[in-house]
């Protein structure tokens, strides 16, 4: 079916498709992909950030400039042409914002309200953008730059035309300075030049987690506000962009007003557009826009009810759906192995709560040690200024800081002076006090606990410093929950691989079809165009690599043996964590490409910290493990005679995990997002090997349609997808808000090896189809998916088992088969691992 261009779009997306822009992808080839894409079924194109940006950068993120809109992409003529193309195909378009940082760059002139702030500082008009802390380092912004030590640096640095000069960086020299000789130059100026690793303890200006090079930017300022988001809302004012979604907002200081305020921007530009096209005869604007976050989620942690979004980004949805790929006594047995084969003590990798537990305490005492810093120092002036709380020393704040900090389980709370602390947020620090207090020895020392507990809830007065407190509080948080959680802990424990993804629980991947059942209707009743996803530009694998490495839940004994074998026959291996980590990078892979394990396993072992770290180089131990890598019959190296027969351990159980987490996030509650070329089978790894541009194969497609038959996961994977979504298109009520999703249950000796659920028009609130059984009168969807299935064929295969169908007669739109009734498993699934059914 073709979309109709003079359509207008649907309030919420049916299905989004995302494009990771860059130089080597710029807006015209996106524009050259857009009939593809349309045809597949997906309502919107979701493109990364289009703001300046640093030159040559992949990903966008580093913005310098929020007026103006990319150049190396096209400029904003070239976005506007994308959105003409778009919108005669159908397509609407979502863009990335980043309200939280922009870049520190080099040369810093490109980021002008940063230049002015480094140029006229405390007094510049842009001060009010940055973060900094202008009673550290004399009235100085520490830039962490140099190379080495300054005095090893000096002969490196150039004065000449009012700027200062160190290899690609160019700072603004202070009006009236420029004759000084260096020595007094460099002291006249409103920003200190340091060695890079001065950044961890004396850094004075927020930043992103722990990137120096990242510049937080102050949006809860309504000027900083209006400033940066201008262009954003001009855009949206002229239906150039049709939805956002808000990159990383626990990093703001106050997210839920950010976003009640980008609300009310955003349905101003909106209706002002509105009326501008009425005016010009064309149809009126919708008001409001889509709009999702980058919200991590723990596993049992609600969205906050009273942000006005539509939902996250999907990432608690990719969570439930690989879980439901995990066996979990599969996964008991392989931990069993690794701690056997690893032997890592239990706060180093040997256990999930251990570990966690020590990479908090190690980040929060070494990489952010300025913000915790910082916090110690604002505390200490609250306790000054409260005569019954003179006599906690910083000591003791320090230490009731961090311990509050690591015993979080969430990325942040969100107190505010303003309103009584929600339940939910009193209840967190509760819980952490209580904890926290133990590592006092003295139990009257103990109390400064409770008293840095109550500042972060925001209960200890509304001055500038208790206001600073509560909100640098919860953004430390959310920087350490990142850093040591997905940063470091993920890199650590490491028995399956596929559950350490953004948003996962290691510790407990295992997910069972009645509580992903649970979750769906969750989500269906609370959040209905939430978004989902399976692979981003940030998951550390993606989907298809995921699915091979789950299904070593089903076999891990012979993953055991194989693993022996690979390092007793093989080139010597670093240590037993990195050739473990290794071989199941590869594996998820499907190949040996030393091009590109090398790289993705290098970052794992400086990420872990085991070894090596980033800032902390052991140059003998990382050749030693590209070595590994590299040698014949190493995980990258040629000549693995291994690779046969895992492809044939393997290869059918990756091939129904696949299909079956594609089919899933395509039919179940909120808005799926495909990331570009996932429609096919598309293994990536950590970026940068994932923000590689796409190769988009319109004419398998083309082929598919035609009639020719899908032979292999890619195309199989690629007829799937395309008929999900177009779907999803034909017939939104089935799958959008007021739908309903009601779960169907196998009957039979293998029925736990069968998920499915139908998607029918009906009461919202209910949760029921439309007529019996959830399926309706009026049509409806029955997805059908295969999960542990190599531990099916072992039980002998579907056999007896039946799946009871919704009455009628209903049709299989992948093999054409139609079936009604209770009718067999094997029957419906012998063809594919997976069914998507419409009646007939």
């Amino acid at each position: 079916m073709t979309p109709d261009p003079t359509a207008p779009l649907p309030a919420a997306p049916t299905a989004t498709y995302r494009l990771q822009l860059q130089p080597a992808f710029p807006f015209e080839a996106a524009r050259r992909a857009v009939p593809y894409v349309a045809s597949l079924g997906v309502s919107h194109l979701h493109l990364s950030p289009v703001l300046e940006a640093v030159p040559g950068s992949t990903h966008g993120y580093d913005v310098v400039d929020h007026s103006a809109v990319r150049a190396e992409l096209g400029g904003e003529e070239g976005l506007r042409a994308l959105a003409r193309t778009a919108h005669a195909h159908g397509l609407g378009l979502i863009a990335d914002i980043v309200p939280n940082h922009m870049a520190a760059p080099a040369p810093e002139r490109l980021n002008k309200p940063l230049w002015e702030v480094l140029r006229e500082g405390p007094d510049s008009p842009y001060a009010r953008w940055f973060d900094i802390d202008w009673s550290e380092h004399g009235g100085k912004v520490l830039l962490p730059v140099l190379g080495g030590p300054l005095g090893d640096e000096w002969e490196r640095l150039r004065a000449v035309d009012g700027t200062l000069s160190y290899y690609d960086h160019a700072f603004p020299l202070r009006p009236g300075t420029e004759a000084l000789p260096l020595p007094e130059l460099l002291d006249a100026q409103w920003y200190r030049l340091g060695w890079w690793r001065l950044a961890r303890t004396e850094l004075n200006y927020r930043r992103f987690f722990t990137i120096s090079e990242l510049i937080a930017v102050r949006v809860e300022d309504p000027e900083v506000f209006a400033a940066t988001h201008a262009t954003l809302l001009e855009l949206v004012r002229d239906r150039v962009i049709d939805g956002l979604r808000v990159d990383h907002p626990d990093g703001l200081a106050d997210p839920g007003g950010y976003l009640r305020r980008l609300d009310r921007a955003v349905r101003a530009a909106a209706e002002d557009g509105g009326r501008a096209a009425e005016d010009g005869g064309a149809s009126g604007g919708r008001g409001g826009r889509w709009t999702v976050v980058e919200k991590i989620l723990a596993r049992d942690e609600p969205l906050p009810a009273r942000w006005p979004v539509a939902g996250t980004t999907g990432y608690d949805a990719l969570h439930h759906i690989d879980g439901l790929f995990v066996d979990p006594d599969g996964l008991e047995k392989l931990t069993a192995l690794y701690r056997g084969f690893a032997a890592p003590p239990a706060d180093l990798g040997g256990d999930w709560a251990a570990t966690v537990r020590r990479a908090a305490q190690e980040v929060v005492r070494h990489e952010l040690a300025a913000e915790v810093a910082r916090l110690v120092r604002t505390a200490s002036r609250i306790c000054a200024a409260g005569p019954r709380l003179r006599d906690h020393a910083p000591w003791a704040l320090r230490t009731a800081i961090r311990e509050l900090l690591v015993r979080l389980p969430v990325y942040r709370p969100y107190a505010s002076p303003d309103a009584p602390a929600s339940p939910a947020d009193a209840d967190l620090l509760a819980l952490a006090a209580g904890d926290a207090r133990t590592v006092f020895t003295v139990r009257e020392e103990a109390r400064v606990v409770d008293t840095v507990r109550d500042a972060a809830l925001g209960r200890l007065g509304d001055g500038p410093d208790h206001r600073d407190f509560c909100a640098r509080f919860a953004q430390t948080a959310a920087a350490l929950r990142a850093k040591s959680v997905e940063d470091t802990a993920f890199y650590r424990y490491a028995p399956l691989l596929s559950a350490a993804e953004v948003g996962g629980d290691p510790g407990r991947p295992a997910v069972s079809p009645a509580d992903f059942h649970a979750f769906a209707a969750r989500l269906l009743r609370d959040w209905p165009a939430t978004g989902t996803v399976l692979s981003t530009h940030d998951t550390k694998r993606s989907a298809d690599v995921r699915a091979r490495i789950a299904a070593l839940t089903e076999c891990p004994g012979w993953w055991g043996r194989l693993l022996e074998e690979l390092t007793s026959a093989g080139p010597t291996v670093p240590d037993p964590h990195t050739a473990w980590t290794a071989w199941q990078t590869a594996l998820g892979l499907g190949l040996a490409d030393t091009g590109r394990l090398v790289p993705a396993v290098l970052k794992a072992v400086r990420e872990a910290g085991l070894h090596t770290t980033w800032t902390e180089w052991n140059a003998p131990y990382e050749e030693a493990v590209a070595a590994f890598l590299k040698a014949d019959g190493g995980p990258g190296g040629p000549g693995a005679s291994a690779w046969a027969a895992i492809g044939a351990e393997l290869d059918a159980p990756a091939r129904a995990n696949a299909l079956g987490a594609a089919l899933v996030q395509l039919t179940m509650p909120g808005v799926p997002d495909l990331y570009m070329g996932t429609e096919h089978a598309y293994t990536a790894l950590v970026d940068p090997d994932n923000r590689r541009p796409p190769e988009l194969r319109p004419e398998v497609l083309a082929e598919l349609d035609a009639g020719r038959e899908a032979v292999g996961l890619s195309a199989e994977k690629l007829m799937l997808t395309a008929a999900a979504l177009r779907l999803r298109r034909e017939h939104p009520g089935w799958f959008g808000a007021g739908s309903a999703y009601v779960p169907l249950a196998a009957e039979g000796p293998t029925a736990a090896h069968c998920v499915a659920f139908v998607r029918t028009a009906g009461d919202r609130g209910s949760g029921k189809g439309g007529g019996e059984g959830g399926g309706g009168e009026g049509g409806g969807a029955v997805t059908v998916v295969t999960r542990l299935s190599r531990r099916l064929a072992e039980e002998g295969g579907w056999g007896a088992t039946r799946l009871p169908l919704p009455p009628g007669r209903w049709r299989d739109l992948l093999t054409g088969r139609t079936a009604e009734g209770a009718y067999p498993l094997g029957g419906l699934l012998d063809r594919l691992p997976v069914a998507l059914l419409t009646r007939s």
